[in-house]
């Protein structure tokens, strides 16, 4: 194994470790807190939907792919194969929908305070188990085809148009029949992306008049701290460009390697890599911004710590 694909293994693995371990505290923290009683606000179900998703795609993704960077070609058998990239692919469109999702409500929640959308705000908590489980749904039925398009190791030597991924094989079809189906199959993302763009932009706009607002009545000897609402929007904004940035970069390059004859290894690395930047960032920017994040891991430290005292005591 040479130093360019030990360099890339280590790069892989930094990355896909990193995103695992901040997924996995959140969803670590998120569900202790309702088993344990705690009452979750509506937003935390749908960043609990977000974080397993995009663990889900570090497990599918990220991993058998630092695992061919280090030079473990071939741990797949066929069935393992086809289970990756499906889940890879569910995982990857949950994982749009639900920033769709949490962009729509944050928007919503934001323009609550006019009489047009309080009716939406006091609804939109009851839809959002409907959406996150339609969601779940919707991705596992548009993507039934991809276990017919993905083979093992052993299946490899029947097939001569194939796309080669250091531990699966893809089959190569038709350029004119990828085309059709990635417009198909791509309407769906780029509903998401022009939602998550058209509210981002609305409540950034809304974020531009609210501070006019409040330079009007706060002096310079009073600054005005941002409210809670206001300081989620901006982390959710954040959250949503950076996720909007790397998807259209990854569908771009992803677009460029199915329409290339032979697809060198680095540039199938790409999107890998594109893939895994956003639910690798993502965590530890609610970890690290998020007040009721930060609350939730206060709570979890200190009920450990109260059971540690009782058993001490006994």
């Amino acid at each position: 194994m040479g130093s360019a694909s030990l360099e890339k293994g280590f790069v892989f693995l930094l990355e896909t470790g990193a995103g695992i371990l901040g997924n996995s505290s959140l969803l670590c923290l998120y569900n202790f807190s309702w088993l344990t009683g705690h009452k979750l606000k509506p937003i935390d179900l749908i960043l609990n939907q977000l974080v397993f998703a995009n663990n889900l795609v570090l497990y599918s993704k990220g991993i058998p792919h630092t695992m061919a960077a280090f030079g473990l070609k071939y741990f797949l058998d066929d069935v393992g194969c086809k289970l990756v990239f499906y889940l890879h692919r569910v995982a990857r469109g949950v994982s749009l929908g639900t920033a769709c999702l949490l962009s729509g409500f944050q928007a919503i929640k934001l323009y609550s305070r006019t009489y047009r959308w309080l009716e939406h705000k006091t609804r939109s908590p009851k839809c959002i188990t409907f959406c996150c489980s339609l969601c779940w749904i919707l991705h596992l039925l548009t993507n039934v085809f991809i276990p017919m398009q993905v083979f093992g190791p052993t299946n490899s030597k029947n097939v001569s148009a194939k796309t080669h991924f250091g531990y699966c094989f893809s089959l190569r079809s038709d350029r004119l029949i990828v085309l059709l189906l990635g417009v198909v199959l791509s309407s769906f993302d780029v509903i998401c992306l022009v939602l998550m763009m058209w509210t981002s932009g609305s409540m950034v706009f809304f974020l531009i008049r609210h501070k006019q607002r409040v330079q009007h009545i706060h002096s310079n000897l009073f600054p005005h701290r941002p409210s809670h609402e206001v300081r989620a929007t901006r982390i959710i904004l954040i959250l949503v460009s950076s996720f909007v940035t790397f998807y259209s970069l990854s569908s771009i390059s992803t677009l460029y390697i199915i329409l290339t004859v032979s697809p060198s290894q680095w540039l199938v690395d790409i999107p890998v890599f594109l893939d895994s930047c956003f639910p690798t960032f993502s965590p530890f920017l609610l970890i690290i911004s998020n007040i009721h994040s930060s609350q939730l891991v206060l709570n979890f430290w200190a009920k450990i710590s109260c059971k540690a005292n009782l058993v001490k005591n006994l």
